[in-house]
């Protein structure tokens, strides 16, 4: 009995570390393996573990032991993480699984490899969420179907997704009853999921966020809600280490054009896709941009608007949301009324004064052009400057490149979050002005230390600690 308690709780904590970061990889266990940003996680919690047990338990009987170890070392692990597991009903299910299958080999089959369950659990979650999918997709497809006066609109874009969905759903809330996706649901599954338990049935405008991480994702939410009105917002290398080339972004943002109600569809310029009667093409009729830290402005189409949001690359997503509202029959002094009252998504180049400092949220910001503006708009503050970020995620080295010249030209400080980009950072930037922070737990600490009064901080990107 105390050898099958040794297995168990290894198979248990070792069935907590594989699921917790299947969860951060949407399940999929080829990029925990083959695209996890910190490898040296799954040798040091799983496949040392792993030796180590097997060795320990079966030579020297010692298997509770090194399970009581391991336990304690997962839950030090865990109490770094700021994306610990969340208990969905899936993770619920595959641990049900993997209790049944750890009991049933060691009683039953006699087998005591301690990966088994986890193989069999993960192998039979795959058949259950398929087929609870399958269910959930239909229902959701039959509300939407019923729902036969709603409009949907569909947003996409390698940056600006989501703001160009919130700036949307706030100019026609005055309109229309409106329903957008929360946060940043943009997977198909999240999607069906929102669409059961929360589109309200009255709903007269529905905004979808749609995102992608391979070929293929955009087609499969645009063919099933199908949106009759379609953004495609800037396109640029976000997720190119999965894409591989721009031109594969482009064409996986421009599937969404398969949506069999499509009447009328806005594309940035950076997709390249020439005009026609359907689809009309935005960017270059933007114009006069004007951005400070009170808010900014520009010129569409020779109308000027102006919002008390920040960021001059803003302008690209509004101009995509003020289209749609006037196709939609929204006047535009009516547009210029509800941009009056427009707040700035949390966490990007979102203004929070406090102690006397100006801090600029723009941590859920992750690409090149958002940054570097927010750098732009630090820029034009004329006191003391601090930057704090773990520069860019999933992108070629050179773009971390640009990030760390620019972050050495503008700030006065900049603390790297992370050990991911550090080496690009402390090459390129100025070593009297470079500080690490390699726990978000030492943030505060490090702020009362290294700033003051009068001081305006940036919060550049903000990756999990997985990352």
């Amino acid at each position: 009995m105390v050898e099958f308690l040794g297995y168990f709780l290894f198979v248990i904590a070792s069935g907590y570390y594989l699921i917790t970061n299947l969860q951060w990889y949407s399940y999929k266990l080829q990029r925990v393996v083959l695209h996890h940003t910190k490898p040296m996680w799954n040798i040091i919690y799983f496949i040392i573990p792993f030796i180590v047990f097997v060795v320990i338990a079966k030579i020297f009987g010692l298997g509770v032991i090194v399970s009581l170890v391991y336990i304690g070392v997962l839950y030090l692990w865990f109490k770094g993480l700021d994306k610990p597991l969340v208990w969905t009903g899936r993770v619920k299910r595959f641990f049900v699984l993997l209790v049944l299958f750890a009991i049933l080999l060691w009683f039953v089959a006699k087998c005591t490899f301690v990966l088994a369950p986890f193989i069999l659990a993960f192998i039979v979650s795959l058949v259950v969420e398929k087929v609870l999918f399958l269910g959930f997709k239909a229902k959701a497809k039959a509300k939407i179907e019923n729902s036969k006066n709603m409009k949907i609109v569909g947003i996409t874009a390698s940056y600006g997704k989501t703001s160009i969905k919130n700036f949307l759903n706030h100019i026609l809330e005055g309109s229309f009853r409106t329903y957008a996706t929360p946060r940043s649901v943009n997977t198909l599954g999240g999607i069906i999921k929102d669409i059961n338990d929360d589109l309200p049935d009255n709903t007269e405008v529905y905004i979808v966020e749609m995102g992608a991480r391979v070929k293929g994702d955009i087609a499969e939410i645009a063919t099933f809600v199908n949106p009759q009105y379609v953004v495609v917002g800037k396109i640029g290398p976000a997720h190119i280490e999965y894409f591989k080339t721009i031109e594969n972004i482009v064409n996986t943002k421009l599937e969404i054009l398969k949506s069999a109600n499509l009447k009328i569809a806005w594309l940035h310029d950076s997709t390249k896709v020439s005009p026609s009667e359907k689809l009309h093409i935005f960017g270059s009729n933007i114009s006069n941009v004007t951005a400070t830290l009170d808010g900014t402005s520009f010129d569409l189409d020779g109308e000027r608007y102006e919002v008390p949001i920040l960021g001059e690359f803003h302008a690209i997503n509004l101009a995509g949301a003020i289209d749609v509202a006037l196709a939609l029959g929204v006047d535009k002094e009516t547009i210029k009324k509800r941009l009056k009252t427009l707040k700035a998504t949390p966490h990007r180049l979102q203004r929070i004064d406090a102690g006397g400092k100006i801090i600029l949220d723009d941590s859920f910001n992750g690409n090149i052009d958002g940054m570097l503006g927010s750098f732009d708009l630090a820029s034009t503050y004329n006191g003391r400057k601090v930057v704090i970020t773990p520069g860019l995620v999933e992108v070629d080295e050179e773009l971390n490149v640009q990030v760390a010249k620019r972050a050495n030209e503008v700030f006065d400080l900049v603390i790297v979050s992370g050990n991911l980009n550090w080496d690009i950072f402390k090459k390129y930037i100025d070593e009297s002005k470079l500080l690490r922070m390699e726990q978000k737990s030492q943030m505060q600490d490090m702020l009362i230390e290294h700033t003051k009064a009068g001081d305006l901080i940036l919060f550049a990107n903000d990756a999990p600690s997985f990352v």
